[in-house]
This record gives structure tokens, sequence and C-alpha cells, in this order.
């Protein structure tokens, strides 16, 4: 059972999590797995690894390389499919101290529907988040070229989903964030998670040939943080706050500076992914950072500090 009566205690579109941090999906394992090295009371939420409507192998390897201000990755949605997932690990979900959100990924508008349907029958995965920004599967982004392509999706999940609550994960987005953000409110998202990772490509000089054996990956940890923290404080002055919509911000967070960082900006909750890989410890640090911050800044809450940037 989570503590809700915590200071960290925050909410993602009325479901109530104890805590800010959410492991970003595809950082922890299929689901679970995460409580062979960490207590699962120390995370809010657990996103689960993207799931697809049919089993996927994912790319050649290399899979993931380090690079400078973090990692790039280019796995390609592997995972067992949503049958298996549904046979196989769902049923472990009600057990566990924190709450489930299950990722779905598809290369059709049907692959998202098929998994949507089948995750709503999970009473353990009170929250969905669609996937649709994913830069390292042949079809990964083809739903954030533009409104149309992301309400299209986004409306035909919400019918198969009566009650579970939908996020939508986008990309790093410069010139049309809010546009894209309004567009996916209407649809029928609950709300946001920003960003993930940022196409980007790393070559080995010496063969001439890029790193990854997809090619170009996803660019992952410090080097994206202020870019997301730009992302989701636009979103948040010009879509969210005046609709009441949650958001979920994800990019590099190391430390609980970078976490508050983004509850300043506008998030209610803080994603974490890459640091996993390294340090599985760090939702335990960062949260015990930011307990101490929302009392030095004279809080009971942290709900307090969400979207409270000085702007001078």
């Amino acid at each position: 059972m989570t503590d809700l009566s915590t200071p960290l205690a925050t909410s993602i579109a009325g479901v109530e999590l104890s805590g800010p941090i959410v492991s970003a999906a595809g950082t922890g394992g299929t689901c679970t797995e995460l409580a062979d090295v960490l207590d699962l009371r120390c995370l809010g939420a657990v996103t689960t690894k993207s799931i697809t409507a049919e089993p996927r192998e994912g790319n050649q390897p290399y899979r993931v390389v380090d690079v400078p201000g973090g990692m790039l990755n280019a796995v390609g949605l592997t995972n067992k499919g949503v049958d298996a997932f549904i046979e196989q690990d769902a049923p472990r979900l009600a057990a566990q101290p924190t709450v489930f959100i299950g990722s779905i990924a598809g290369h059709s508008i049907d692959d998202y529907v098929k998994v949507a349907m089948a995750f709503e029958a999970v009473d353990s995965l009170p929250v969905v988040e669609l996937n649709l920004s994913c830069p390292n599967s042949t079809s990964g982004r083809r739903f954030t070229d533009g409104p149309g392509e992301l309400a299209e999706v986004i409306r035909a999940a919400r019918e198969v989903l009566p009650t579970t609550k939908m996020l939508v994960k986008l990309p790093l987005l410069f010139e049309t964030a809010s546009t894209m953000a309004s567009a996916a409110i209407e649809a029928g998202v609950d709300g946001l998670t920003m960003i993930n990772t940022v196409p980007a490509l790393s070559i080995d000089v010496e063969t001439r040939r890029p790193r990854l054996g997809y090619g170009a990956g996803g660019l992952s940890g410090p080097a994206v943080h202020t870019p997301a923290v730009g992302m989701v404080r636009r979103v948040y002055e010009e879509v969210t706050r005046d609709a009441g919509v949650p958001i979920i911000g994800l990019g590099g967070v190391q430390a609980w500076e970078h976490a508050a960082a983004f509850i300043l900006a506008g998030a209610s909750a803080v994603g974490i992914g890459t640091t996993l890989f390294h340090s599985p410890a760090a939702p335990r640090r960062i949260g015990r950072g930011l307990a101490r911050w929302v009392a030095t800044n004279g809080c009971s809450s942290l709900s307090e500090l969400i979207g409270q940037m000085d702007a001078g």
C-alpha cells in the first residue's frame, strides 16, 4: 500500500501517487524487474516497457552506446507482445507497492487500439501512456507529424479506454509544442509526458559507420534536460495550466534539483530513465532531496510548487 499522506504525494489525472518520481518506459524492464534493485515504494509509479500488439525482436546490435552528455539507444521496442504480457506479467502487478502505467506502441492505429483494449481490462493499470514518439523504429514517430495524425490515434484509443486514464508521450517540439499539446487534449488525453528521446547519430570515425546497429537513435540523459524543461514550461504556460491537465516531465534527471526544475516549470510528476541504468537507487536519493526542498520552501505539499517558477 502506498502512503498518500506524505508531502511528496501528487496525482496524475486523478490517480494518486505516493511521490512524483516515475520510471520511464523501457528503463526498468517489462514491469516489475526494478524490484530486484529498488524498493518500489520509492517510485510514485512504474511505466511498463512499451508493449505492442505482436512480439518484436527489436533492432540489430549495438542497441545502446554512451555518448557525451548521455546515452544513445535504438532498442527498437523489443517486447513479448500484448498477449504474453497480459498472461505473464499483468497478474503480478497488483501485489506491488506502487502504481503502474501501461505503455503502448504500434505500427498502426489498430495496433494501439488492440493493446489499449487489453490494458483497459487490467485493474492494476489505472493509467496508460501512448508512446507516439519513439525515434528508434520505422513507424515510431508517424503519429506526431502533425495535430491531425496525433488526434486520430488518440481518439481511437480513447474509445476503448472508457475508465482508464490516458497520457500521450510527445517528442521534443521546438515550434509546435503547444499546438500538438492542445490537439492531444482536445482529442481526449488526460495528461502529457514530455519528452521522449531526441533523434541523434553517433559515428565511429575509424570504421566510418554508425555506432548503433540501427543507424540513428534516441538521445537521453543530461544533454536533453534543459530542452525538456523548456518544453514543459511552454506547454504549461500556454496550454495545460488553464486546462488543468497534468504533465510528467521527463529528460535528464540525475539529481533532486533536476526534478525540482521540472516541478517549477509546471510538471506534476517527474520521469527518470537513463539514470536508472547506472544508479538504480537514484529515486530514493532524489525523493529525499525533494522532501527537504519542499520543507525549505515552507510548503506542506509538493503540489504548492508546481509551476511556481519566478519569471523575474
